[in-house]
């Protein structure tokens, strides 16, 4: 049995791949900063760990001993996290991380990148043309890493891959993302305020994202490989397809919040990660926001 060490595995990617992976019969070790629930994948080896604590990649990576690493953690909270100095300590606690897990004789890596690694206004991104362009400090400490990545894969020392995720939705997604917290405003009755929503995105479920990292745990595939849908789509018609399903379009208040980003055109070519890996997306557009709303609904009347 293959042992894993997943970091982030509490997070709104890391939740979704545990299953995943326990089905494929991963002996499976998890770290989080703070212990999960007793419900929280009872099957999963838990390790309460501090990552940015100096000693604690090495202390886990002696602990654990895994054969794979996937790596999700960072700091993430929303608002907060494009141009936060927590970026930095990531940085360097994730290359940390790395360089005990190679050190220990790891086989494989995977990382997450984000699409913020490229410009904001980039169109469609290809990895081994589209130049890395990052304008937040987020993008730019992303972009290091991987960067570093590449260099220690070229001199032979480490087998990884870095997937440059999109733009996720879904559930247990953070409230004040924009999906969820459109799809809570209106499930609740009240006003969403947006932007005039004429960015054109990549939106991708994150359950397809959970998926694509799993799949490029087994694959092949070497340096930065995007994760979205390779479908690109307007703000403004997400929103609308949200009204529409839930029946309460008259609740969205188009262009009256400024944009938090000025990212115009950014989405994904999907063709590496469709042509050298198993991969295959569950979702489209409608079907995923299909299965955002339920879960809300039931989050909801949880509550």
């Amino acid at each position: 049995m293959s042992r894993i060490l997943i970091t982030g595995a509490t997070g709104f990617i890391g939740r979704h791949c545990l299953p995943l992976l326990a089905e494929k019969g991963y002996e499976v070790h998890a770290v989080s900063s703070q212990p999960p629930a007793e419900s929280f994948m009872p099957d999963v080896a838990w390790h309460q760990c501090n990552l940015l604590a100096p000693h604690s990649a090495r202390e886990i990576i002696c602990k654990v001993k895994p054969q794979f690493l996937l790596h999700l953690a960072w700091y993430a909270v929303p608002g907060k996290f494009w141009d936060a100095e927590e970026n930095i300590d990531w940085m360097r606690a994730s290359l940390r991380l790395f360089r005990e897990f190679a050190g220990a004789g790891g086989i494989r890596l995977v990382g997450a990148g984000s699409c913020s690694e490229y410009g904001l206004s980039s169109g469609e991104c290809v990895e081994d043309r589209t130049p890395p362009h990052p304008a937040t400090l987020y993008g730019k400490c992303k972009s290091s890493v991987a960067s570093d990545l590449r260099s220690w894969s070229e001199k032979g020392r480490l087998d990884h891959a870095w997937g440059r995720v999109f733009y996720p939705y879904g559930p247990h997604e953070n409230p004040s993302r924009l999906v969820a917290y459109v799809v809570r405003s209106l499930l609740c009755g009240e006003e969403a305020l947006c932007s005039e929503g004429a960015q054109t995105l990549d939106f991708i479920h994150v359950k397809d994202v959970s998926a694509a990292f799993v799949s490029l745990l087994e694959s092949k595939l070497q340096g930065a490989v995007n994760i979205g849908t390779g479908q690109p789509v307007t703000v403004r018609e997400v929103l609308q397809e949200i009204g529409k399903k839930t029946g309460k379009a008259n609740l969205i208040r188009l262009g009256a919040r400024a944009r938090s980003a000025q990212t115009e055109w950014l989405w994904a070519n999907m063709e590496k990660l469709r042509s050298y890996s198993n991969w295959k997306p569950q979702f489209d557009l409608v079907s995923g926001l299909n299965d955002t709303i339920q879960w809300w609904r039931g989050h909801l009347e949880r509550k």
